[in-house]
């Protein structure tokens, strides 16, 4: 269906979310299979990722999490759960500390709006990531919804912020892309809870014109936790709008169209009586934006997929670039496009001293990638053939970010030698289609390497050549050993168990959806992250 531009938007979507969740037997009938499969590997991805961030006892998802555990803690009835504890707390205060845990590793599913079938007008190419799952399940918890609902309404709130994704482009004005996830999280809570059309339009209203982050908590030479917790701090502010819309408060209507709200004073239109864009939402089958989001396999900025994906073919096709250690690679040599130049390109992050940058810093992420290859060796590298196993040999995880790790003499070493270029005009075009990446690597004994322009790297909805499921299952047991207190290795079958905890949302009884995120975490200090 279509929301045109012509219309109160706001209302649309909240009509939209009642009617989507109203009968989810019946509802989920009509849904294509898969694409519930890919919410479900989505949300198992993410609540994975908050875990092994509270075992490592990572700073904001902690503080957090201690907050709303000693501070916000309230009778079962009126609460929502932490990872890892039965105690109720206020919602809001359990999904800031979840969302934000979910969030912290930047190592779940990304969106980059593009819509190939509707056209240039539904390409903007705002990014987007699934951290809001914690608000579905907080809201199932409050009303003692099954797992039918819990399910349909992760869906819900992947579609409402995809396809916000693929018309306004919030990077462009320098605003954090969390608005269109608090968006989307005020009109799925509040449907969730049954709230009416106009308290819905109410609290969206409150959280566009009164909760607008702007990308300076992604600014400055060192990123702090604002950038990772911002996606929690809009998804607690989305939901105090609901409940204080539910308690009679009222925001501004038709907030999209409002002349003064960041999307018409951004992008102004020739008449009051237009926003500026159209919303497209699935109603069944298989035509949903989730199909469109895409997974990161381990901890790095997904921007750089194109690059890791080019590095893991040339491991494959010319093995011997590692064959004689870092002191024989001459130079790398990657071109990318914008956005990406200018993010993880940018010449702050050539020297990044903390985790958070590290992520978004394209040198260190493919020296650290190659690092473990030079580490695990020439002969092992030369005996893998396939791409599904190289992308676990190398896969950066948690500790790869550790203090120890970001000094690392040899990563270090291999930063330096790396040349980042932007492609150009060819390059910018092929984005937000694809990550339209070269790269090329000379060594001093054995030879050089050239990739074509990789556009879909494993983990991009558009690939559909790498084994994505394998791939991730090893991301996740390695999560969940982590959880488990493992950081090397570990309880094959205890990590099992986490990880089955998780699975098959849909088939869950209340009790069930109660009782999920209570999986025991085995927090450490020993590593500094």
């Amino acid at each position: 269906m279509m929301l045109a531009r012509d219309t109160n938007q706001v209302q649309g979507l909240a009509k939209y979310a009642l009617d989507f969740l109203s009968s989810p037997s019946e509802k989920l009938s009509t849904i294509d299979p898969a694409v519930i499969e890919r919410v479900e590997m989505f949300h198992t991805d993410s609540v994975l990722c908050g875990l092994s961030a509270l075992a490592l006892n990572c700073n904001a998802p902690t503080v957090l999490r201690k907050e709303a555990l000693e501070t916000y803690a309230t009778n079962q009835r009126n609460g929502a759960t932490v990872f890892g504890s039965t105690q109720s707390v206020h919602p809001e205060k359990a999904v800031v500390a979840n969302s934000c845990a979910v969030r912290e590793w930047d190592s779940n599913g990304t969106v980059f709006g593009f819509n190939s079938r509707l056209g240039p007008k539904f390409q903007a190419g705002e990014f987007g990531h699934n951290d809001y799952y914690p608000s579905v399940v907080a809201a199932s918890q409050l009303k003692q919804e099954n797992g039918a609902k819990t399910i349909l309404a992760m869906l819900l709130n992947d579609e409402i912020r995809g396809r916000l994704c693929e018309v306004f482009s919030l990077k462009s004005y320098k605003i954090d892309h969390v608005v269109h996830g608090a968006i989307a999280t005020a009109v799925t809570y509040g449907a969730m809870l049954g709230a009416t059309v106009e308290e819905i339009e109410s609290a969206v209203g409150m959280v566009v014109a009164h909760y607008i982050p702007f990308r300076a908590i992604r600014a400055g030479h060192q990123l702090s936790d604002s950038k990772g917790a911002s996606a929690a701090i809009s998804s607690e502010v989305a939901m105090l709008c609901v409940h204080r819309s539910m308690n009679g408060f009222v925001g501004p209507k038709d907030i999209l169209r409002n002349p003064q709200s960041i999307f018409r004073l951004f992008e102004p239109t020739e008449s009051d009586s237009l926003s500026p864009f159209d919303i497209e939402l699935g109603v069944s089958g298989g035509d949903f934006a989730v199909m469109g989001m895409h997974f990161k396999l381990g901890l790095y900025e997904h921007q750089s997929a194109g690059a890791i994906q080019a590095l893991i073919d040339a491991l494959l096709n010319k093995p011997e670039i590692v064959k004689n250690g870092a002191d024989d690679i001459k130079q790398i040599a990657i071109k990318i496009y914008e956005p990406a130049f200018g993010i993880i390109g940018d010449p702050a992050k050539r020297d990044p001293t903390t985790r958070q940058s590290a992520d978004h810093s394209m040198v260190y992420i493919l020296a650290s990638h190659l690092k473990k290859a030079l580490t695990l060796g020439y002969d092992r590298i030369k005996a893998i053939d396939n791409n599904t196993d190289m992308w676990k040999s190398v896969m950066l995880l948690p500790l790869d970010y550790d203090q120890r790790a970001l000094y690392d003499k040899d990563t270090r070493q291999l930063m330096k030698k790396i040349e980042f270029e932007h492609g150009g005009k060819e390059y910018d075009d092929n984005y937000p289609k694809g990550i339209p990446t070269k790269l090329s690597i000379e060594t001093q004994t054995a030879g050089s390497t050239q990739s074509d322009m990789v556009m879909y790297p494993s983990g991009h909805a558009r690939n559909t050549e790498c084994d994505l499921k394998s791939i991730l299952m090893h991301k996740w047991q390695a999560m969940a050993a982590i959880t488990n207190g493992a950081y090397t290795g570990g309880d094959a079958n205890a990590a099992q168990q986490i990880i089955g905890k998780l699975s098959n949302v849909q088939g869950k009884s209340a009790d069930e959806i109660k009782d999920l995120y209570n999986i025991p975490i085995n927090v450490t200090e020993q590593y500094k992250l």
